[in-house]
């Protein structure tokens, strides 16, 4: 987060991205454990249960239609009852959630506890982004968000080998023990962000007086380049909201439809469950990277445009070339780490221009509507490939149609980020 060596600026980052960033890394970091170990449980649950690809799709992203309905009221009540209390709320929620997730017996059972994870989840990803706002300048804003952004490929690293070596105890399966084990920590974090999360500049003690006039220099200059407006119609009535909303949600259908059938994909080049843990894991490493050096590269150029849409670019050729390359699963996996260069590029810059685009109410109001009706596409993306799946056994025709969404979400970004449009 270093400006110029020496100067206030550069300490008063330094001290904020000690303070700051760590607590919102790790929530990521557990809520996308939680989010995502179906993936890896369905490598059992399915057979246990007997669900199809359809049943295991529309299971994993009815999730974000709980999403959906409670995004923005979340968003809105986090700035209301300030972040510590309300993100601490969210953990604590979703942890209980996700570990009721072993008593999973029916579709019916499935269903309900997989919306209910999206209910309790709501708001945390955008409550969090806008919670950054309240502490970087937006030309600071791609590293910081991209720290805590970070989380989702850190979780898809780790995810894979812990869920592989997961073993029944207690008399549940290893998928039960698997949603156990990694939703109680999220209770836990709860706790911890209630005591020790910093609210905002004003209340934080450990900034001098000099670093506390810097920042609130910066954000009243960012606040008044914004559109103007604070309330939340005021988000709803501005163009590039929506224009966004579609990128997002493009993005997202990529995203999510890759995430939750990734482990069934390298199960079908042979490896075993564990393997496929290991294995599954490499896209997200080198695409955890990958976020770093493009976030870094947008702050220190200042450009947003083409650091997104060229990362959503790569993703569609990295979609497109695994789906043409399945029956050589080498360069099938060399694709599918070039889909996570993309996507997690991508991850990592397309928040600043959205951010930067309203204050206020309308600020939190607009990072939830882009996040939750864009996040529609986790509902989507992931029924729409078990459902093709099961029409044609195969993933080809699914990942071409990730690859289509994701060329289309660069070209609706840089129609929303071009320079001088307002509205």
């Amino acid at each position: 987060m270093a400006a110029a060596p020496g100067s206030a600026e550069s300490a008063t980052l330094r001290a904020i991205g000690r303070r700051v960033l760590p607590l919102p890394f790790l929530l990521g970091l557990v809520s996308i454990l939680d989010r995502t170990n179906i993936s890896y449980a369905a490598l059992e649950m399915n057979a246990d249960l007997g669900f199809s690809a359809t049943v295991y799709g529309l299971g994993a992203g009815i999730l974000f239609l709980g999403y959906f309905l409670f995004e923005v009221p979340s968003n809105l009540a986090l700035q209301r009852f300030g972040a510590r209390r309300w993100l601490a709320r969210i953990a604590v929620s979703w942890g209980v959630i996700a570990a009721a997730m072993a008593l999973v017996h029916d579709e019916t059972v499935f269903y309900l506890l997989r919306f209910l994870l999206g209910v309790a989840e709501a708001g945390l990803f955008p409550g969090v982004v806008l919670y950054l706002t309240y502490w970087f300048p937006a030309r600071h804003r791609a590293r910081a968000t991209g720290w805590f952004m970070r989380s989702v490929p850190v979780a898809s690293i780790l995810g894979g080998p812990l869920s592989g070596w997961l073993d029944g105890v207690f008399g549940l399966s290893g998928w039960q023990f698997l949603f156990v084990v990694q939703g109680l920590p999220a209770v836990a974090l709860g706790v911890v962000l209630w005591r020790l999360l910093p609210g905002t500049p004003a209340e934080a003690r450990w900034l001098t007086a000099a670093q506390r006039a810097w920042l609130s220099t910066e954000l009243a200059a960012d606040a008044a380049t914004a559109a103007p407006g604070h309330r939340l119609t005021d988000a709803l009535r501005t163009g590039r909201v929506w224009a966004f909303t579609a990128a997002y949600f493009c993005y997202a259908i990529g995203e999510y439809g890759l995430i939750f059938f990734l482990p069934q994909i390298v199960r079908r080049m042979h490896f075993t469950d564990t393997e496929v843990g290991f294995v599954g894991a490499v896209p997200f490493l080198v695409g955890a990277a990958a976020m770093v050096l493009v976030a870094r590269s947008s702050d220190r150029t200042g450009e947003r445009r083409w650091h997104f849409a060229g990362s959503m670019l790569v993703m569609a050729a990295g979609l497109l070339g695994a789906a043409l390359s399945m029956s050589v699963p080498p360069v099938a996996l060399g694709f599918l780490v070039l889909v996570g260069v993309g996507a997690f590029g991508a991850l990592g810059t397309f928040w600043p221009a959205p951010t930067a685009l309203l204050t206020g109410t309308a600020a939190a109001a607009g990072i939830a509507v882009v996040n939750s009706i864009g996040n529609i596409a986790g509902f989507a993306g992931p029924y729409a490939m078990g459902y093709l799946v099961d029409r044609t056994g195969g993933f080809l025709t699914g990942l071409v149609m990730l690859a289509v969404f994701a060329a289309g979400g660069a070209a609706v970004y840089l129609a929303a980020a071009r320079p001088g449009r307002r509205a």
